[in-house]
């Protein structure tokens, strides 16, 4: 990028003007890929934790404003293109946490708790610092098992329900070695064609008043179980997943991101939105580069119009979330499944590993990835709190330079004959670290 690229073009700029068309089709593209993208996911999760058709609808309505409405309100202010999203982590692990005591509506209060927090996060920088001290490796893994059971779905789906979902799957293969961009929005398309082709069947039976965008407020209710549970969970897979990788995408493309403002904004819309079911709203990460990048103009200046752009797409897009919510919840069972479980392998894929690359902390990543992925309730609480608390005492004990893990295998070495221990370069088991990988595995660490 040349250093006419960027600076912001003042008046004597002889730079050749830009057709403004340009960053605007940009935000459209924006909006487009990502609501396609992940809808389904949002459907499934707020599902998951016990919306009924309607109130998923509505919840879904009520993210897509809040975004579209972020999106306009930040790019605008500050002249540089902030986008907004949903949580699709955050989705992906309500879909994984399912009902808890109190039912939907205290998965609402849940919702509007981790809108507070995020609140909180733009006005008190102490919880900020607490959210990174979070190791990345447990925090991957926990995304990475939440996410795998969704993954695992379009596989046994297809194994259950070939004809409805093959075309989905297929769909989706071609185009990821075709265009990449629009492989999950082409996999949407084949299943509503699937979706039709099965209405015209007389399978699918739709009343009218289920294609009407509405809004289903919810009277939330509180529970330490849904605080635990769902709150807190949701918190921290939405700041470690989508908001501070939001940052270092804007970062790459030169732009600062003005933190306090943008927690303000993105916690309020969640806030907002959660009385009608929607559970998070935050910075975009992946869907952020289509509108800061260079598929938005040369002009970097004026590539926030792109962002305004693809918040006035969402609120154009907006209306449609009742019908195409009654569409997919009615279709084939499986074809749902299918459609969330490619949208979030990519996820899943740098989940795996930005948990397991540092060979050091795998085994406490290997821990918290499976307690995430097994699914496992207790004490009225979902299997992510447990993988993250478990997984941070892990990686604690278990980190070679922690006097802790220090300390026990000073105690614990000459009862097991493990030799010399206390050492910093000495791994779980005994051994050296670097012994325990193979050439192959050292060459993909991240240095």
């Amino acid at each position: 990028m040349s250093a006419a690229d960027n600076r912001v073009t003042g008046r004597g700029d002889s730079r050749p003007a830009v057709s403004v068309a340009i960053p605007i089709v940009a935000g459209i593209i924006c909006a487009l890929v990502g609501y396609t993208s992940s809808f389904a996911v949002v459907l499934a999760g707020l599902r998951g934790v016990g919306a009924s058709p309607v109130q998923a609808a509505s919840g879904l309505l009520a993210v897509t404003v809040c975004m579209a409405l972020a999106s306009i309100v930040l790019s605008y202010r500050f002249r540089i293109p902030i986008t907004s999203a949903w949580s699709t982590p955050g989705a992906a692990l309500l879909a994984a946490t399912g009902a808890v005591a109190g039912g939907w509506p205290a998965a609402v209060g849940a919702f509007l708790i981790t809108g507070v927090l995020f609140v909180v996060t733009g006005l008190w920088s102490g919880l900020s610092s607490l959210i990174g001290r979070i190791p990345v490796p447990v925090a991957q893994a926990m995304l990475a098992g939440v996410l795998l059971p969704l993954c695992i779905a379009p596989a046994t789906s297809l194994a259950h329900h070939p004809a409805a979902v093959a075309p989905v799957l297929l769909t989706w293969l071609v185009l990821v070695k075709a265009a990449p961009r629009w492989a999950v929005p082409g996999a949407f398309l084949a299943a509503m064609i699937v979706i039709a082709i099965t209405a015209s069947t007389g399978d699918v039976h739709l009343s009218a008043s289920e294609l009407i965008p509405r809004l289903e407020f919810v009277a939330p209710s509180w529970g330490w179980q849904a605080l635990v549970g769902i709150a807190i969970p949701l918190y921290v897979v939405t700041m470690a997943a989508q908001n501070i990788p939001g940052v270092a995408v804007m970062k790459t493309f030169d732009y600062e991101v003005p933190w306090r403002p943008s927690m303000l904004v993105t916690g309020l819309g969640t806030v907002l939105g959660a009385v009608a079911g929607g559970h998070a709203i935050n910075l975009a990460a992946i869907s952020a580069a289509l509108a800061a990048g260079p598929d938005a103009g040369p002009d970097r200046s004026r590539r926030w119009i792109a962002a305004v752009s693809a918040g006035v797409s969402y609120l154009v897009i907006a209306p449609l979330s009742a019908a195409l919510s009654a569409l997919v919840l009615a279709a084939g069972e499986g074809v749902l499944e299918a459609v969330a479980g490619v949208a979030l392998l990519g996820a899943f894929a740098g989940a795996i590993s930005g948990a397991f690359a540092d060979p050091h902390t795998r085994t406490a990543a290997g821990i918290t990835f499976v307690i995430a992925a097994s699914g496992v309730s207790l004490l009225g609480i979902g299997s992510a709190f447990w993988a993250l608390l478990i997984g941070i005492i892990a990686f604690v004990i278990l980190r070679p330079d922690s006097d802790v893990g220090i300390r026990l295998r000073r105690l614990v070495g000459p009862l097991v004959g493990r030799g010399e221990v206390g050492r910093a370069d000495v791994g779980v088991g005994g051994h050296p670290v670097e012994d325990t990988t193979t050439p192959d595995q050292r060459g993909g660490t991240q240095q």
